[in-house]
C-alpha cells in the first residue's frame, strides 16, 4: 500500500477507475454496432485539439473535448449521408484529425505537453483535471444507466428498435457525445494512440466468459479496473509509460483467457 502515500498515485488510481468503469459501457455498444475502429478516429482527432488548446492557452483537455464532439457528429453527418458505404465516414474524420494534428502540432511551443497526449501522463493529473473526470464519469454512467434498454436494443438491430419504438436517432446523437466525452478525458490518462483498446479489449475480454448482456458488461468492467490498477502497479515499480502498460496487461490477459477457453474446449471434447 506504500504506492498509495503519494497524491499524484491516490488521484492517478482514482481517475483510472472511474475511466475504466465507464469505458466498458461506451465499449460494449460500439462493439455490438461494430464501429470498433471509431475510437481510433476519435482518439486521434483530439490531438488537433490538444493542439488547439495549447495554441489557444486553454486546458488542452477543453479542446480535445471540443474536436471530439465536431468528429464524431461529422461522423454520424456522413454515415447519413452515404449509409452504403458509412464506414468510409471514420477514415474520413481520421485522416482528418490526423492532418490537423500533424500540422497544428509545428506551432507549438511546449512539445513535451503535446507529446504527453500520445501515450497519456495519468500520474501527472491536475486537480482540475481530476474534476473533470469525476464530473464526466457521472454524466456517462448516468445516461447509459437511463438509456439502459435503449443501448441494448439498437447495439443488437437498430432497425428492429426502430420497428419498436426507441428514439434511435436521439439515441445514437446521446450516445455519440457520451464516446466523445469519454475518449476526450481518456486521452490524457491512457494517451490518444492507446485510448480505443480501453474501449474494446475489456469487452473482448468480457465476451469470453460471459453468458449474457449484463455478464458480459459486468465482466468487461471487472477487467478494465483489474487491466488498469494493475497496469498502473506495473508502471510505477517498473518506470514503464501507463497508458501503454495498462494497454498491454489487457492485451496479455485476453490471450491467456482465449487460450485457456480453446483448451478447456478441448478438454470437454476429449472427455
Amino acid at each position: 500500500m506504500s504506492i498509495l502515500q503519494y497524491p499524484f498515485m491516490q488521484r492517478a488510481f482514482l481517475v483510472g477507475i472511474l475511466l475504466a468503469v465507464i469505458a466498458p459501457c461506451i465499449g460494449m455498444t460500439i462493439v455490438l454496432q461494430r464501429k470498433s475502429m471509431i475510437g481510433d478516429a476519435l482518439s486521434h482527432t483530439s490531438l488537433a485539439g490538444v493542439a488547439i488548446g495549447i495554441l489557444l492557452g486553454i486546458n488542452p483537455i477543453l479542446g480535445a473535448t471540443g474536436t471530439c464532439i465536431a468528429a464524431a457528429l461529422s461522423i454520424e453527418f456522413i454515415q447519413r449521408k452515404i449509409p452504403r458505404y458509412s464506414e468510409m465516414a471514420i477514415a474520413i474524420i481520421m485522416s482528418t484529425g490526423i492532418g490537423l494534428a500533424g500540422v497544428l502540432s509545428g506551432f507549438t511551443k511546449s512539445s513535451g505537453n503535446f507529446n504527453s497526449f500520445l501515450f497519456g501522463s495519468i500520474v501527472a493529473i491536475s486537480d482540475m483535471e481530476l474534476r473533470m473526470v469525476v464530473i464526466i464519469s457521472v454524466c456517462v454512467l448516468a445516461a447509459f444507466l437511463l438509456l439502459y434498454k435503449e443501448l441494448f436494443y439498437i447495439g443488437f438491430d437498430e432497425r428492429a428498435a426502430r420497428i419498436a419504438g426507441v428514439p434511435v436517432r436521439l439515441v445514437n446523437f446521446i450516445f455519440t457525445m457520451l464516446t466523445a466525452l469519454t475518449i476526450s478525458i481518456a486521452s490524457r490518462t491512457v494517451g490518444a494512440l492507446v485510448v480505443s483498446s480501453l474501449l474494446v479489449i475489456p469487452v473482448a475480454c468480457g465476451m469470453q466468459i460471459g453468458r449474457s448482456y449484463k455478464m458480459t458488461l459486468a465482466s468487461s468492467m471487472i477487467f478494465a479496473v483489474f487491466f488498469t490498477v494493475c497496469g498502473l502497479t506495473l508502471s510505477y515499480y517498473w518506470k514503464l509509460k501507463p497508458g501503454g502498460t495498462i494497454v498491454l496487461t489487457g492485451v496479455v490477459c485476453f490471450v491467456v483467457i482465449v487460450i485457456l477457453k480453446a483448451l478447456l474446449k478441448s478438454l470437454r471434447r476429449a472427455g
